[in-house]
């Protein structure tokens, strides 16, 4: 049953992109009284049999046959403007943005005709190599600054392709201290690849992730974490998972649940608002409707974010998701360590992200007193700024982030840091990323 449901959707999405195709190369022909009402009969007929909450299907057939009856639709003989404007009406009613009508004349002409399994073998290399370019959605994974994971997911795909990636990435990030998972740019996508790698920022036994209601075969299932994943778990690391009102269906419930299993902070800006799983139906020859079919329910709630979206724990820009996220978790690890070489490897990045929003700017008189010699190090005040050299070696522009201590711009692994004698500068500190330290008297060669 499962491999002859997976031929069945490569056929489907082979269809629909020869179906593209040859609608583009079709003159549209304009829309007819007629037309309209075989469409809003047929629309009307398969929400009230399929829409996920009936008596709000009965609400929009009930209305779209008034605004036809109306004239409502009269003077619309553009297809696709038909569409957009049956689509504002529906969701009017149902406040669901996954319900949408679409003009689609070749797609579904295509989907009328036979394809040879030779077509959908060829259709399915070609859309496994289209997503493998993409990377499965795997847009970025990297460890930043004090061994904080990061991970640009844009789309949660089918485990079947993408499975192998997510296991790699997952892995690459499982000895990193706070793994950041950056969602505000993901549409949705496949429940499995949710429990995939849900799966990993939880111990073994497994847990109840979700429930669905399916209403056309009025039945009720459940999900949970996998007994069993391949690699390393990090079921104790700190996660923070960003998010934006363009953070949609699947990547919304992979939000939801985590929030509520209160395993991740979420921050950002509230979600799309999309929680209804359903598929695409032809209506007639020219016009398709996306149909949710079902609802999510979660188990600690009871309800899912459909129509209010997934809040944020920490409310704050979409742009600026990423600077909050990483300085809350390194604020988080300083203030859980009390070793001082792990403080000071946490508090290195912090500073330079304080940075961003308090500048820190010091006066003429008080740079000019940093400068001169210190051992093998100069200290150099010219055109307004202070650098840094060593022997002969680069110079770099010192930049201040506190009263006496400074970055070297394009040089992140080590600092300064003045020492004075009451108002008298003595000596400088150099300060690197691992915590250690060394130091040049000034004035001596």
């Amino acid at each position: 049953m499962k491999t002859q449901s997976q031929f069945t959707v490569v056929i489907v999405a082979f269809l629909m992109l020869l179906g593209a195709q040859l609608n583009a190369q079709q003159k549209v022909a304009p829309l007819t009284p007629e037309e309209q009402q075989t469409v809003v009969d047929s629309l009307s007929s398969k929400l009230t049999a399929n829409y996920v909450f009936p008596e709000v299907a009965i609400k929009m057939s009930s209305s779209m046959k008034s605004k036809l009856e109306n004239g409502n639709y009269k003077a619309i003989i553009d297809p696709q403007e038909f569409a957009v404007t049956l689509t504002e009406d529906l969701q009017a009613i149902s406040k669901d943005k996954h319900l949408r009508v679409t003009f689609a004349p070749g797609r579904i002409a295509a989907q009328r005709q036979a394809v040879t399994p030779e077509d959908s073998i060829a259709y399915l290399n070609r859309r496994v190599n289209n997503m493998k370019r993409n990377n499965f959605g795997f847009k970025e994974v990297k460890i930043m600054a004090g061994n904080i994971g990061y991970l640009d997911l844009r789309s949660f795909s089918n485990v079947a392709f993408a499975g192998g990636t997510a296991v790699s990435v997952m892995n690459f990030l499982s000895n990193t201290d706070a793994i950041i998972i950056d969602l505000r740019n993901n549409g949705g996508g496949s429940p499995a690849m949710i429990q995939l790698i849900t799966s990993y920022l939880f111990e073994s036994d497994p847990v109840h992730l979700n429930n669905f209601y399916t209403r056309p075969s009025d039945q009720n299932s459940q999900t949970w974490t996998l007994p069993h994943v391949s690699g390393t778990r990090s079921p104790h690391t700190p996660v923070y998972v960003l998010t934006s009102g363009s953070t949609f269906s699947a990547a919304e419930e992979f939000s939801y649940n985590l929030k509520h299993l209160e395993r991740a902070t979420l921050v950002g800006e509230t979600t799309g608002g999309g929680a209804h799983p359903g598929g695409s139906v032809v209506a007639t020859d020219r016009f398709m409707v996306w149909l949710p079919t079902g609802r999510a329910i979660n188990p600690i709630t009871n309800t899912n974010w459909e129509g209010t979206g997934v809040s944020p724990h920490i409310q704050t820009p979409a742009a600026d998701a990423l600077d909050v996220a990483y300085k809350n978790a390194l604020e988080l690890l300083t203030k859980n360590n009390t070793d001082e070489s792990l403080q000071a490897f946490y508090e290195w990045p912090l500073a330079q992200l304080n940075l961003k929003t308090n500048p820190v700017s010091l006066d003429t008189k008080t740079l000019k007193a940093f400068a001169g010699i210190y051992g093998p190090r100069k200290v150099i005040f010219e055109k307004g700024k202070l650098c840094y050299q060593r022997g002969g070696g680069t110079k770099y522009e010192l930049i201040p982030y506190s009263s006496n201590e400074f970055m070297l711009k394009g040089l992140d692994s080590f600092r300064i840091r003045f020492l004075a004698d009451g108002n008298k500068v003595t000596a400088l500190q150099g300060l690197y990323e691992n915590g250690r330290t060394d130091k040049n008297v000034k004035g001596k060669e």
